[in-house]
Protein backbone atom coordinates (compact mmCIF):
# COMPACT_ATOMS: atom_id res chain seq x y z
CA UNK A 1 0.00 0.00 0.00
CA UNK A 2 0.84 3.62 -0.52
CA UNK A 3 2.30 5.78 1.95
CA UNK A 4 1.50 8.25 0.33
CA UNK A 5 -1.49 10.43 1.84
CA UNK A 6 -3.40 12.52 -1.12
CA UNK A 7 -5.09 15.68 0.65
CA UNK A 8 -8.05 16.86 -1.03
CA UNK A 9 -9.12 20.28 0.28
CA UNK A 10 -12.50 22.11 -1.03
CA UNK A 11 -13.15 25.55 0.19
CA UNK A 12 -16.52 26.45 1.96
CA UNK A 13 -19.12 27.72 0.16
CA UNK A 14 -20.30 31.22 -0.34
CA UNK A 15 -21.39 33.34 2.70
CA UNK A 16 -24.32 35.27 2.04
CA UNK A 17 -24.82 36.68 5.32
CA UNK A 18 -23.97 39.95 6.20
CA UNK A 19 -22.43 40.30 3.01
CA UNK A 20 -19.61 42.86 2.43
CA UNK A 21 -18.40 42.32 5.91
CA UNK A 22 -15.61 40.46 7.49
CA UNK A 23 -16.89 37.02 9.02
CA UNK A 24 -13.20 35.32 9.96
CA UNK A 25 -14.57 32.85 12.93
CA UNK A 26 -18.40 33.89 13.22
CA UNK A 27 -20.35 30.93 12.65
CA UNK A 28 -22.41 32.00 9.88
CA UNK A 29 -24.44 29.98 6.88
CA UNK A 30 -23.23 29.39 3.89
CA UNK A 31 -25.52 29.11 0.15
CA UNK A 32 -24.88 25.32 -1.35
CA UNK A 33 -28.90 26.07 -3.34
CA UNK A 34 -26.05 25.05 -6.35
CA UNK A 35 -25.90 21.53 -6.70
CA UNK A 36 -24.00 21.39 -10.26
CA UNK A 37 -21.28 22.41 -8.52
CA UNK A 38 -21.12 19.92 -5.77
CA UNK A 39 -21.95 17.06 -8.10
CA UNK A 40 -19.46 18.12 -9.85
CA UNK A 41 -16.97 18.22 -7.11
CA UNK A 42 -18.16 14.94 -6.12
CA UNK A 43 -17.00 13.46 -9.45
CA UNK A 44 -13.11 14.11 -8.20
CA UNK A 45 -13.02 12.64 -5.00
CA UNK A 46 -12.00 9.45 -4.05
CA UNK A 47 -15.51 7.08 -2.60
CA UNK A 48 -13.33 5.99 0.41
CA UNK A 49 -11.46 8.83 1.80
CA UNK A 50 -11.30 9.89 5.51
CA UNK A 51 -13.80 13.35 5.68
CA UNK A 52 -12.35 16.54 7.92
CA UNK A 53 -14.30 19.87 8.18
CA UNK A 54 -13.48 22.80 10.53
CA UNK A 55 -15.45 23.19 13.99
CA UNK A 56 -17.91 25.92 11.94
CA UNK A 57 -21.23 25.60 10.35
CA UNK A 58 -20.38 26.61 6.85
CA UNK A 59 -17.81 23.51 6.14
CA UNK A 60 -20.22 21.17 7.46
CA UNK A 61 -23.17 22.50 4.83
CA UNK A 62 -20.64 22.45 1.93
CA UNK A 63 -19.48 18.80 3.03
CA UNK A 64 -23.00 17.69 3.33
CA UNK A 65 -23.88 19.41 -0.05
CA UNK A 66 -20.93 17.26 -1.89
CA UNK A 67 -21.71 13.86 -0.06
CA UNK A 68 -24.88 13.76 -1.03
CA UNK A 69 -23.94 13.33 -4.72
CA UNK A 70 -21.85 10.14 -2.87
CA UNK A 71 -22.54 6.98 -2.44
CA UNK A 72 -24.48 6.39 0.90
CA UNK A 73 -22.94 4.88 4.07
CA UNK A 74 -20.13 7.18 4.01
CA UNK A 75 -18.11 8.13 7.64
CA UNK A 76 -19.61 10.86 9.20
CA UNK A 77 -16.94 13.62 8.83
CA UNK A 78 -14.52 14.66 11.83
CA UNK A 79 -14.79 18.10 13.25
CA UNK A 80 -11.59 19.91 13.51
CA UNK A 81 -11.42 23.53 15.79
CA UNK A 82 -7.52 23.63 14.41
CA UNK A 83 -8.64 24.01 10.77
CA UNK A 84 -11.14 26.60 11.65
CA UNK A 85 -10.43 30.45 9.56
CA UNK A 86 -8.29 32.94 10.57
CA UNK A 87 -9.96 34.64 14.36
CA UNK A 88 -9.97 38.20 13.13
CA UNK A 89 -10.76 39.33 16.33
CA UNK A 90 -12.75 42.77 16.84
CA UNK A 91 -12.60 43.18 12.87
CA UNK A 92 -15.40 40.36 12.66
CA UNK A 93 -18.32 42.06 11.65
CA UNK A 94 -17.10 45.59 10.14
CA UNK A 95 -17.53 46.19 6.56
CA UNK A 96 -14.06 46.45 4.73
CA UNK A 97 -14.38 50.10 4.80
CA UNK A 98 -14.43 50.42 8.23
CA UNK A 99 -11.24 47.89 8.28
CA UNK A 100 -9.28 49.56 5.50
CA UNK A 101 -9.47 53.67 6.18
CA UNK A 102 -6.59 52.82 9.08
CA UNK A 103 -8.88 53.33 12.44
CA UNK A 104 -8.93 49.66 12.97
CA UNK A 105 -5.07 49.09 12.91
CA UNK A 106 -2.99 47.33 8.95
CA UNK A 107 -4.33 46.50 5.85
CA UNK A 108 -2.67 44.10 3.53
CA UNK A 109 -3.08 44.59 -0.11
CA UNK A 110 -4.43 40.65 -0.95
CA UNK A 111 -5.38 39.86 2.93
CA UNK A 112 -6.82 41.60 5.75
CA UNK A 113 -3.50 42.36 7.59
CA UNK A 114 -0.18 41.57 6.95
CA UNK A 115 0.66 37.45 8.09
CA UNK A 116 2.57 38.77 11.34
CA UNK A 117 0.43 41.36 12.55
CA UNK A 118 -3.05 40.01 14.63
CA UNK A 119 -6.07 42.08 14.56
CA UNK A 120 -6.70 43.67 18.03
CA UNK A 121 -8.61 40.63 20.04
CA UNK A 122 -7.77 38.04 17.21
CA UNK A 123 -5.04 36.29 15.76
CA UNK A 124 -2.20 36.57 12.97
CA UNK A 125 -1.60 34.44 9.32
CA UNK A 126 1.24 33.67 10.87
CA UNK A 127 -0.43 32.84 14.48
CA UNK A 128 -3.16 30.59 11.76
CA UNK A 129 -0.37 28.24 10.25
CA UNK A 130 1.07 27.88 13.50
CA UNK A 131 -2.49 25.84 14.53
CA UNK A 132 -3.15 24.76 11.29
CA UNK A 133 0.01 22.75 10.31
CA UNK A 134 0.59 20.92 13.13
CA UNK A 135 -2.72 19.87 12.89
CA UNK A 136 -2.13 18.64 9.24
CA UNK A 137 1.20 16.82 10.56
CA UNK A 138 -0.67 15.01 13.02
CA UNK A 139 -3.61 13.88 10.46
CA UNK A 140 -0.73 12.97 8.24
CA UNK A 141 0.91 10.15 10.84
CA UNK A 142 -3.07 9.12 11.96
CA UNK A 143 -4.31 8.29 7.87
CA UNK A 144 -1.36 7.93 6.45
CA UNK A 145 -1.63 6.45 2.76
CA UNK A 146 -5.28 7.61 2.82
CA UNK A 147 -7.16 9.93 1.17
CA UNK A 148 -8.24 13.20 3.08
CA UNK A 149 -11.30 15.09 2.08
CA UNK A 150 -11.15 18.41 4.31
CA UNK A 151 -13.87 21.12 4.08
CA UNK A 152 -12.21 24.28 5.57
CA UNK A 153 -11.50 27.90 4.58
CA UNK A 154 -9.18 30.34 2.40
CA UNK A 155 -6.87 31.21 4.80
CA UNK A 156 -6.21 27.25 6.03
CA UNK A 157 -5.95 26.20 2.79
CA UNK A 158 -3.38 28.80 2.05
CA UNK A 159 -1.72 27.64 5.36
CA UNK A 160 -1.61 24.13 3.90
CA UNK A 161 -0.53 25.39 0.88
CA UNK A 162 2.24 27.82 2.50
CA UNK A 163 3.51 24.09 4.80
CA UNK A 164 3.92 22.29 0.93
CA UNK A 165 5.84 24.86 -0.59
CA UNK A 166 7.75 26.56 1.98
CA UNK A 167 6.31 29.85 1.12
CA UNK A 168 6.87 32.36 3.80
CA UNK A 169 3.96 33.59 5.11
CA UNK A 170 3.72 36.69 3.47
CA UNK A 171 4.18 35.59 0.22
CA UNK A 172 1.27 32.56 1.31
CA UNK A 173 -1.03 35.52 1.31
CA UNK A 174 -1.08 35.96 -2.62
CA UNK A 175 -2.69 32.67 -3.13
CA UNK A 176 -5.98 32.77 -4.57
CA UNK A 177 -8.32 30.23 -3.03
CA UNK A 178 -11.86 30.36 -4.47
CA UNK A 179 -14.96 29.42 -2.86
CA UNK A 180 -15.91 25.31 -3.78
CA UNK A 181 -12.53 25.05 -5.65
CA UNK A 182 -10.86 21.98 -5.01
CA UNK A 183 -7.20 22.40 -3.84
CA UNK A 184 -5.09 18.54 -4.44
CA UNK A 185 -1.90 18.32 -2.31
CA UNK A 186 0.22 15.07 -1.46
CA UNK A 187 2.65 14.41 1.85
CA UNK A 188 5.07 11.93 0.92
CA UNK A 189 6.79 10.48 4.37
CA UNK A 190 10.52 9.65 4.91
CA UNK A 191 13.86 10.99 3.41
CA UNK A 192 13.41 12.64 0.00
CA UNK A 193 16.28 11.71 -2.17
CA UNK A 194 19.92 12.76 -2.25
CA UNK A 195 19.02 16.57 -3.00
CA UNK A 196 18.02 16.54 0.46
CA UNK A 197 18.97 13.80 2.63
CA UNK A 198 17.99 15.38 5.95
CA UNK A 199 14.48 15.77 5.08
CA UNK A 200 11.86 13.48 6.82
CA UNK A 201 9.21 13.91 4.18
CA UNK A 202 8.03 16.00 1.09
CA UNK A 203 4.98 17.76 -0.44
CA UNK A 204 3.46 17.65 -3.90
CA UNK A 205 0.89 20.34 -5.04
CA UNK A 206 -0.88 18.36 -7.71
CA UNK A 207 -3.22 21.19 -9.02
CA UNK A 208 -4.66 24.04 -7.12
CA UNK A 209 -8.00 26.32 -6.84
CA UNK A 210 -9.52 24.20 -9.37
CA UNK A 211 -12.43 26.56 -9.45
CA UNK A 212 -16.70 25.27 -9.67
CA UNK A 213 -17.44 27.59 -12.85
CA UNK A 214 -14.36 25.63 -14.41
CA UNK A 215 -15.64 22.18 -13.22
CA UNK A 216 -19.00 23.03 -14.44
CA UNK A 217 -18.58 24.58 -17.04
CA UNK A 218 -15.53 22.32 -19.12
CA UNK A 219 -16.89 19.51 -17.48
CA UNK A 220 -15.17 17.26 -15.32
CA UNK A 221 -12.31 15.77 -17.84
CA UNK A 222 -11.99 18.46 -19.51
CA UNK A 223 -10.75 20.73 -16.05
CA UNK A 224 -8.15 18.16 -15.53
CA UNK A 225 -7.16 18.09 -19.25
Amino acid sequence: MSETTRWWWIRHAPVTVNQGRIYGQTDHPCDCDDPAVFQALARLLPPDAVWVTSSLLRTHQTADAVRVHLPAGLPDYERHADLAEQHFGDWQGKTYDEVRDGSQGHWHRFWLSPAAVAPPGGESFVGLMERVVPAIHRLNQLYQGRDIVAVTHGGTIRAALAEALRLEPEAALRLVVDNCSLTRIDHVPGPTGSHAPDETHAWRVEFANLSPKRLVGAGVAGALA
